[in-house]
């Protein structure tokens, strides 16, 4: 089971860049979708489903042209659950779940910090989804929860830690929240493969940072530990411009 994470920024104007080609060279079973941006009745749903992928799912923030997470897969699930049931988090779209035979996979997009108010917002949310997080792993035990972290948690995974160690997304609290969720069970499934720096999934527009690769790992796929032993290989794709991210791939012996 191969899944790719990917946060497009705008799936209009991915698709716009030849995303859907993209996509059928990729040839994921499962596509976790963050920043869509959408409402589902403006998504070209149909050159989905010409590429293979029957199932989709989407999960549009009220506000429109704003956030929002999909799911688009070749296998059926079981059951989708659209949010958390917690308010403030479902009013933008940020989590989506798919339940297959044999584990879960959420796509979560957790918000940035880019303002006072905002910085307040992602703190609370990172608290209240890490206690909803830990309630639902007593009923479901074999979750993949990828997507947009907008967190660095080491220094490994940004390009200037001293630097950028007071800017919203390696702020002590938000790395101090990661290891609160690595401490719970959660395992970084690139880092079982890749010990490697300057390996970074997003990068701003400005001053040629993707060029020069001055950028930040925002992207994960985190496994609970039962699925440890099934991750069979997990890789950041840097070759994919649809977005100032990129996408992710964990590969699941499912």
């Amino acid at each position: 089971m191969k899944i790719i994470s990917y946060n497009v920024n705008g799936i209009r104007a991915a698709m716009k860049k030849d995303f859907i080609k993209w996509l059928k060279a990729a040839d994921p079973d499962v596509l976790c979708l963050q920043e869509i941006k959408a409402m589902e009745d403006q998504i070209d749903t149909q050159a989905f489903t010409d590429a293979g992928y029957e199932y989709q799912y989407y999960y549009s923030a009220q506000k429109k042209g704003y956030s929002g997470t999909a799911i688009i897969s070749k296998i059926k699930p079981n059951h989708v659950e659209y949010g958390t049931g917690i308010e403030m988090m479902d009013n933008e779209g940020r989590n989506l779940r798919a339940d297959f035979d044999g584990f879960s996979v959420m796509s979560m997009y957790l918000p940035s910090g880019t303002s006072d108010a905002r910085l307040d917002f992602k703190f609370e949310y990172m608290d209240l989804f890490l206690d909803y997080i830990t309630e639902l792993r007593k009923d479901i035990p074999n979750l993949i929860v990828c997507g947009d972290y907008n967190i660095c948690h080491k220094a490994i995974d940004i390009h200037d830690p001293v630097r950028l160690k007071n800017t919203s997304g390696f702020l002590p609290e938000e790395r101090a929240w990661m290891d609160k969720l690595v401490d719970s069970g959660f395992i970084d499934t690139f880092r079982m493969f890749n010990d490697q720096a300057e390996q970074y999934s997003w990068w701003s527009y400005r001053g040629a940072a993707r060029t020069r690769n001055k950028g930040w790992r925002l992207d994960y796929h985190m496994v609970t530990p039962p699925l440890e032993d099934k991750v069979k290989r997990a890789l950041i794709l840097s070759e994919a411009v649809h977005s100032d991210h990129c996408p992710v791939l964990v590969e699941i012996d499912a």
